[in-house]
């Protein structure tokens, strides 16, 4: 099995480093992790201990991966739980991505993900895939973001929050609740829902057809007269409807279940 460590590495012995994996210089991986194949470490990297890291990633200068949550009262004989990296994913410099803070529970990232320069991902994230995560932005604990998601510069999220399936979050977006799929949305405490993300929809693969009845339900959500969610009710009793509307009428319902709008909450 093949692969290259620099001298000034630190590779416990129990981490299991697959074919063609880079390991730059002053990087440590500790106990107990997987380097996936094809993986580039770069210099000065951390990989945490029990770290998964899949196949072709790249992680850049400075990014600690895996170390231990940022959580009161944590010492070093506390049990934490693992860190599930999938394949083909760009971690940029500086990235921090912190482990379960459950035992025989995982922080999750999926495929095709790229985390710009300093993002943050609390413990306990489930990220999907083909997301995008730009400079800055801080992701809290327990949050999950789906596919597609597109997180501009210094977004800040919430505890417990969920981004919709190919949205987009702009700029200096506070988000304290929950982002149904398919929108755009900024501002913060609270943020709006602006517009339909006309470019998500386009990355998303749908058809003329279905992009059409998203701006549709769009504008009866959120353009009609009366309360959001009693137009979300009323649309959800149509017949016909396409997938990706019934997945923007299930976010905003579950949404609703939960005082601050935070779906996941309600498994605290």
């Amino acid at each position: 099995m093949s692969h290259t460590i620099h001298p000034t590495a630190i590779v416990a012995p129990s981490a299991k480093v697959g074919s063609n994996v880079m390991i730059g210089p002053y990087t440590v991986v500790e106990e107990g992790t997987v380097i996936g194949d094809n993986t580039v470490l770069d210099t000065h990297v951390v990989i945490g201990k029990d770290t998964r890291l899949g196949k072709n990633n790249r992680v850049l200068a400075g990014a600690v991966i895996g170390r231990p949550p940022q959580i009161l009262g944590l010492n070093e004989d506390t049990k934490i739980g693992g860190l599930t990296i999938g394949d083909n994913n760009m971690i940029r410099e500086y990235v921090t991505i912190h482990p379960s803070m459950h035992p025989e529970r995982d922080t999750i990232v999926g495929n095709g993900n790229l985390l710009m320069i300093n993002v943050h991902l609390g413990h306990d994230c489930f990220l999907e895939d083909n997301i995008v995560i730009s400079n800055c932005t801080q992701v809290s604990g327990h949050c999950r973001i789906e596919t597609g998601a597109w997180l501009s510069g210094m977004v800040a999220i919430h505890q417990f929050v969920t981004i919709g399936k190919w949205c987009y979050a702009a700029g200096y977006t506070g988000i304290n609740h929950d982002i149904p799929p398919f929108v755009i949305v900024s501002g913060h405490y609270p943020p709006e829902i602006r517009a339909i993300n006309k470019r998500g929809l386009t990355r998303a693969g749908l058809t003329p057809e279905q992009q059409n009845k998203v701006f549709d339900a769009f504008k009866f959500i959120w353009r009609g007269n009366g309360p959001i969610l009693e137009r979300v009710k009323e649309l959800a009793g149509q017949d016909g409807l396409d997938e990706p509307v019934k997945a923007m009428i299930e976010s905003l319902t579950n949404s609703s279940k939960q005082r601050f709008g935070r779906y996941l909450e309600l498994y605290r």
